[in-house]
Parts: C-alpha cells; structure tokens; sequence
C-alpha cells in the first residue's frame, strides 16, 4: 500500500456520507450543528444517457450569532420528513487556520472571528458548488476548544437538499449564486445575547466576561456592518422565534422544487426494446456482439457451475461454494481489462525474464449489497490486498425506482486527485433492469473515476433488460459475466407485504429468465 494512502487516511475522518449521526463525544472535532445528514434513499439524478439533470437543492441561511439559524435548519429537516438526503453545512467549518501567534489571541477573546475574512469563504464556496453539483467533497473541520481548524476532514456525498449556514451566509456574491433559496432569520439584539451567552459557557467552555468582551468588540459590529445588511438579497424573512408558519411555507416550497426535480425511467430501461432505440437504429432486442460483454469461455467446467447454480433445489452450501468459485474465475478473467507494461525479473537461477506487471496505480472493489457480496470472496482471492467499498442500493417499494442508501467508498475513490488514476471492479450478481449498475457507475463518475477504468463484474446479463442502455449510456466501461440471458419478464416477488399489497402476495418485480433467482437471498439465507 503507498505511503501516500497511509498519511491521507490518518488524516480524513472516515465519516460515511449517509446515516451520520449527532455524536456527543466530536464536540472538540467540529460542533453537532456543523453537520446533519439524514437519508430515506437518493432517487436517480441522472438521465437515461447518463448524464446529470438535476442538482441538489440548495438553501442559504443567514442571520446573527444566535439568531436561531441552526434550530431553523434542523426545523427545516424535521418537518420535511420523507424527503430525501438533507444535509446541514454550517460556515463554521470554514475559519480560515490560525498562525499560533493569532491562536493566542483567539484564546484570550482578541480576535474578530465575526469578520468576513476570518473565513475562507472561497472554499466554502467551492466545497458547496461540488456538493450541488453532486461531487463529493471532504469538508473542513474546525475545533472551537482549540480556536484551530483541525487536519482531519469530513467527506460529504449524495446530499438532495443541503442547507448552507451561517453569518455571512449570503455576504459572497459566489454563494449566493449557488442558493436557490436564500432565507435571513431576524431576531431581537437581547435575544441573540442571551442565546450566545448560554452556548458558548455550556458548549465551548468560555467564561461570560470574556463572551461580553467578544460580543461588544466584534460581535455587534460585524452583525450592523456585515450581517444585517444581507437581509436585502434573502428571498424570506424568517423571525428568529414563533417561525413555525415560516417554516411550514419553507418545506412546502421545498417539497414542490423537489418533485419537479424528480426523474423516473426504471420501467422503460428493464424492458427498453419497448421505448428505445437500439444501438443499431430499430426496436429489436441488441444483439450479444453490439453489447460489447466479455463473457467466460463457455466451457464444460463454466456450464457445470451455472447448471449448479441455477438448480432451485441447491443446497445453499453448494451454492455458496460454487458461487465463490465461479466469482474467482470471473475476476480473474476481467484482469485483462487493467493496463500492464513489460516488467523483467531475475530468476532463482539468475537468468532474467521479461513478463508483464500490472500498470495501474491505484485499484479498489466497490460492492453492491447485498447481492453483490456473493463475489466479493472470489475478489479477494484474486487480490486482497486493495481497499473494497460497498454501495446499498435497493428499488423503492412504491415507484420501484432505485434509491442509493448508503455509499461506504475506498479512500481512492473520495479522494478527486487519486480517482482519476484509479481502477474500480464493481461487483453485482446480475444486471437485469440495471438500475443498480446505472446508479453505481454514475456515483463514481461523480467522484472523478474515469469511464474506461471501471470494471463491472457480474454473474449474469440479461439481453432484453437494461443492459442496451446502459451501454448506450457507458460505452467506455467494460462488462464481465458468465453467461447472458434472453428475457426480462414482469413478476411478483411473493411475501412482500407493503402498500397496496397488505396480504403480502406479492411485489410487482422484473425477473431474469432462465436468472438464478434472488442471488442475495440464496447466498446469505
């Protein structure tokens, strides 16, 4: 493993970008309103091209220290429910790092930390921009103990709606341009004092001279000079206390942007002969040789584990054993898609050789749970030396669209300056509607993995699914399986029990025929 990968991870904090909770053992790392972000799924952002159509929702909230911004924002994602991915980035984050002499200062309660260019203001704005245009971003974090920004960093990805927050809010014209809602809270002088008062004793340890002192020398001024002023460009006034109606028109106007925003194809790409053109001009199925698949020889040992394999009555024991064997011989097989040069050595016997190594600087596995797991044994088989992430995406039970839950990603991936030189094998059992491998592969591009050094390694592809598009859509990626399949067919998945379904007969599901069933469910059950 580099050296390089060794000091970055001792210095990016390993936050994952979903499900990341209040934790009252940070208070020193980076203050609990800093970050929030909570997930009911992040629906598809892209079109059937693959391309980006939509941006995350950004709204700016500006107002004076204690003024009630934070309690607004959280408000803000309490009342929206079931929407989903929103995400809190407080200004806070981006205090500018302090020489020690100015660290000194800053203790003894003699710095202006309540004047723009205490901020890095031009990071904040870059930092936003990525996570509005739906690139990741490693986040700053800065410990108010220490008066210090701090080395570690917070990786933030996959936000639909971030809330951007803080003082100076909407003092830069670069921020503004990224809100699509810029909201001030307004709130009485005596009000905010009070609350500053009670925060900084019990959250940051300060005395209350010294917050008095801070407060009339750089506090008040900055809010009439700076704060206050930016209320002009807000496009809601919000009041500081009693805002619950303001809040309610907030979330409602949110809810309305958000739908607009909305993107559903999943039941045109599973059987896309019906509403495509193909690559080759009609609306006939794609042939196996216009798809560009590197499948497995078909030899009698490879039709003997898919006969195994496909067998509804398998043993589950038999059926992990030869998914793992038949998944060490398809990564195998896909290391021919990663770059070698020639390489000469010298043998026991002193006599050189010239063979070949493998030219790739950076290579990882990404997981797509939970069917995916039936290969990560064979992945690391073949090389268990590489970092594996994993990404949870699972269909949505009413629109039967995609939601991406959970993205756990190597180090190589997000980080921007090592993914463009990294190789990424994703692994999946099957990719039948492909929506999994559409949203997989649109998260790494969003994360700078080129096109042509993502792998994807799959047990089965289904010729009449979504594989056509998704070609269409990714010609540059390559695809490895084991065999292909013909048809897509519209089912039920029994014992689902769910809205519209109480007595549980079953889920309305694409199936791949002759398929292997549910892959994840034979491997893990």
């Amino acid at each position: 493993m580099p050296d390089e990968f060794m000091k970055i991870s001792e210095s990016l904090s390993t936050t994952q970008p979903f499900n990341v909770s209040d934790s009252p053992t940070l208070p020193t790392l980076q203050p609990k309103k800093n970050t929030v972000l909570i997930s009911h799924g992040r629906p598809p952002w892209y079109s059937e091209d693959g391309h980006r159509i939509s941006d995350a929702f950004v709204i700016g909230v500006a107002g004076g220290s204690g003024s009630g911004k934070t309690h607004v924002a959280r408000e803000i994602i309490r009342k929206l429910g079931s929407v989903p991915t929103v995400t809190i980035l407080s200004q806070d984050s981006f205090y500018k790092y302090l020489e020690p002499e100015e660290q000194a200062l800053a203790h003894a309660n003699k710095h202006d930390f309540d004047h723009p260019s205490a901020l890095d203001l031009d990071l904040f704005s870059k930092c936003l921009a990525d996570l509005k245009h739906c690139k990741q971003s490693n986040i700053p974090v800065y410990s108010f103990a220490q008066h210090q920004r701090l080395p570690e960093k917070k990786y933030l990805y996959g936000a639909t709606i971030i809330i951007a927050e803080g003082i100076m809010a909407l003092v830069d014209p670069a921020l503004r341009d990224l809100y699509d809602l810029k909201v001030f809270v307004q709130c009485d002088s005596d009000l905010m004092l009070a609350r500053r008062l009670r925060r900084d004793v019990k959250e940051r340890g300060r005395d209350v001279n010294g917050i008095l002192d801070q407060y009339l020398r750089y506090v008040k001024p900055s809010y009439d000079n700076f704060v206050r002023p930016t209320s002009k460009y807000a496009d809601i006034i919000v009041p500081g206390s009693n805002n619950s109606v303001a809040i309610d028109l907030i979330c409602t106007h949110i809810r309305q942007k958000f739908d607009e925003r909305t993107n559903k194809f999943r039941p045109k790409i599973a059987i896309p002969h019906l509403h495509f053109t193909s690559l080759s001009g009609t609306s006939t199925l794609e042939s196996v040789e216009d798809l560009d698949l590197t499948i497995l020889p078909q030899t009698p040992q490879i039709q003997g584990i898919l006969t195994i394999l496909r067998d509804k009555t398998c043993p589950r024991q038999d059926f992990i054993f030869f998914s793992d064997r038949l998944s060490t011989i398809l990564v195998e097989h896909a290391f021919q898609h990663l770059p070698y040069i020639p390489w000469t050595v010298t043998t026991p016997v002193g006599v050189d050789s010239t063979g070949k190594k493998l030219d790739a600087q950076y290579l990882c596995g990404v997981v797509i749970q939970r069917s995916g797991g039936a290969l990560e044994k064979g992945f690391k088989r073949v090389i268990n030396t590489v970092p594996l992430g994993s990404m949870l995406i699972q269909s949505d039970s009413k629109s039967a669209e995609p939601l991406l839950l959970q993205a756990n990603l190597p180090l190589y991936v997000r980080l921007r300056h090592l993914a463009e030189d990294t190789y990424v094998f994703v692994l999946d059992a099957q990719i039948g509607t492909a929506a999994a491998a559409f949203m997989s592969i649109r998260v790494l591009l969003d994360h700078g993995i080129r096109e042509d050094h993502i792998v994807f390694v799959t047990f089965l592809v289904a010729r009449g699914g979504g594989v056509s598009i998704l070609r269409q859509a990714f010609p540059l990626m390559k695809i490895v399986c084991a065999a292909v399949d013909e048809t897509m067919q519209e089912g039920w998945l029994e014992g689902y029990k769910g809205e519209g379904n109480p007595e549980g007969v079953g889920r309305k599901v694409w199936l791949m025929k002759p398929g292997m069933g549910q892959i994840g469910d034979r491997y893990y059950l």
